[in-house]
């Protein structure tokens, strides 16, 4: 099927989001038992890490970890954000930047001001944003960040979205309480997609959807390690407690430039596989054996397609031993989580 396809589904009682785009899996949400990205809580300070810039918070879903705070005394309550998944056995990661998220349009208290997304580069367009911004701010301090899915939308509908998100952030920002409570739900997968996969597609809500459109095999193979690369290349994408190796064949090319081609395909093909698996932290390539000449065109390919990939990810660069390094957010829970072999 060619275009773009998103189905809304359950597996095993978990929401469940996916996304096709010709007919390929491109992006897969599922519902986890973690609190999700974007949770709102008022929390409260207990003790800080001494020498790492850290603080422990109390929540009503547990311990979490504020990074570089300072200036907080044990038993202040203060107001953050779920930033992303926990690594087992840790604490929740939360921020005290709490961004309010919709289809269109970003609340931002902590930050005044009104802009439009730098990918909206026509000037007429960009100023007409900027007026409905600003009508629809009147009043407030807080700051708002229109997104490039604005640029496609009709004016009553960024206005619609504005309006939500800002009486969201002003009921939240207002709280006054003292003990530790959630003060927001973090989007699901269904919201997240009608949120984040703003482009044209085809809608498929129904029950037993995933299963009538013969995804449920290809979901469950992402449990798995192997990820077929062109040419016959393979890559073995396997988690660890540590970090993510991701080990690179060439298969049954026996070629010169066998091992370039194998790595090009890794580089091309890995921001979808971490994607669809939910993996995230450090991430380790031991890439096939090819010429420092070509690290260059590696790291080239690698970064073009990190580009396009909504979850941010650091392209730390080669070790010593001749390993490639990325550290990427934990924005979802690993998908082996969730599904029995």
């Amino acid at each position: 099927m060619k275009g773009r396809q998103i189905v809304l589904d359950q597996i095993g009682g978990r929401e469940v989001a996916v996304l096709l785009v010709d007919g390929q899996l491109d992006d897969l949400l599922i519902e986890a038992d973690a609190p999700a990205p974007g949770t709102v809580y008022r929390a409260v300070a207990r003790r800080p890490l001494k020498g790492q810039g850290g603080l422990f918070l109390e929540t009503p879903d547990g311990s979490a970890y504020l990074r570089g705070a300072k200036g907080i005394r044990p038993g202040q309550g203060l107001t953050v954000q779920v930033s992303g998944y926990a690594e087992p056995g840790k604490a929740l990661p939360v921020t005290d930047r709490v961004l309010f998220k919709g289809r269109y349009a970003i609340v931002t208290p902590g930050a005044p001001g009104l802009n439009v997304s730098r990918q909206v580069r026509d000037e007429a367009l960009r100023d007409d944003l900027l007026e409905l911004a600003h009508s629809a701010m009147e009043g407030s301090k807080m700051g708002l960040i229109l997104r490039s899915a604005a640029s496609e939308a009709a004016p009553d509908d960024i206005a619609a979205d504005i309006a939500a998100m800002r009486q969201a952030a002003e009921a939240v920002m207002a709280d006054t309480g003292q003990a530790p409570e959630r003060l927001l739900d973090g989007d699901g997968p269904r919201r997240l997609a009608w949120r984040d996969w703003t482009g044209p597609a085809d809608v498929v809500d129904a029950p037993g959807a995933l299963e009538t459109l013969d995804l449920l095999d290809r979901i469950q193979a992402l449990r798995g390690p192997r990820l077929d690369l062109p040419g016959g290349a393979v890559a073995w994408v396997e988690p660890t407690r540590a970090l993510v190796a991701v080990d690179v064949d060439t298969g049954a090319d026996a070629s010169f430039a066998a091992a370039l081609k194998a790595n090009l395909g890794l580089a091309r093909a890995l921001p979808r596989a971490l994607r669809l698996r939910g993996l995230g932290g450090q991430i380790t390539l031991d890439i096939a054996p090819m010429a420092k000449r070509d690290r260059r065109g590696f790291e080239t390919a690698l970064r073009a397609a990190f580009k396009a990939d909504p979850v941010d990810t650091v392209l730390a660069g080669w070790t010593p031993l001749g390993h490639y390094e990325l550290q990427r957010k934990r924005a979802r829970a690993p998908l082996a989580n969730f599904l029995a072999k």
